[in-house]
Order: C-alpha cells, then structure tokens, then sequence
C-alpha cells in the first residue's frame, strides 16, 4: 500500500458514519481506536474518520458545471464500478448533493461526477473518465 492518499476528516458520529461509508459506499474498515476513530479503505486509500462533534464548512467554486463545493474528496471509478455506485446510492436513498453530470463531452477528459455528502456534511466527488490514462496529461 504504498504511495497511497492518507486524509483524515472529522465524521460526528462513527457509528454513522461506518453505515455510511461501509454499506453504502461499500468501503472496508481498518485499525481503530474505539470511540475516537477508524480508518476506511476508500478505494486503497486511507481515509481516517474521527469522532467528532464539529463539521468542515464548505464555499462554492464557479466550474463548467456550475457551483461545486470546496473543500471536497473523492474518487475515480472505472465505468462499472461507478455506475453499480450510483445504484447503491440512489438505493439507500442518499441525495445527490449535486447530480450526475457529463463533463468534457467529446473531448480525451470526458467524465460523469457526481458529488454527494457523508453523514457530516463531509463533500465527496465521485467520477468515472472516459480515457483514465490522460487525467496527468500535460498539455
């Protein structure tokens, strides 16, 4: 597990906050420290998320797509995986905070995203690329 993302986030009540990265989501847990934090394996990345009784506060940045909220996290799916994602989502009755939008149409940085809120208020962007290879792309 090298060179993975570690981000540590503060998620009000663990307890929720697992149902909502685990069930829905689908994540697996990791160490612990019981009542003060737990660590998720978001998509082999080390999310932390900690007992907490505050929330990060969020801005609004101008996009192509409109206004996304800053700060946010997320991560890229291939297609399959994103789609089955969405479906867990929209299941379990998680709002889109904002919804799914094709972005770069007809261009190597097409992309579907989607952002959505933890149980916290925590931001997350979930994204599918049409051609993964060409996100670093310099141009």
């Amino acid at each position: 597990m090298s060179n993975c993302l570690h981000l540590a986030i503060p998620a009000g009540d663990l307890n929720t906050a697992i149902t909502f990265y685990c069930d829905v989501l689908g994540c697996k847990t990791g160490n612990r420290e019981e009542g003060r934090w737990i660590d998720i394996d978001f998509w082999g990345n080390e999310l932390t998320i900690h007992q907490s009784e505050e929330r990060l506060p969020t801005v609004r940045h101008n996009v192509d797509m409109g206004a996304v909220a800053v700060p946010h996290f997320g991560i890229h799916l291939p297609e399959s995986e994103f789609q089955a994602l969405k479906q867990r989502i929209e299941k379990a009755g998680v709002p889109y905070l904002d919804e799914p939008y094709r972005r770069f149409v007809g261009t190597e940085y097409e992309q579907e995203t989607f952002f959505i809120e933890d149980p916290n208020g925590n931001v997350l962007e979930m994204k599918t690329m049409v051609t993964p290879e060409v996100m670093f792309k310099v141009n």
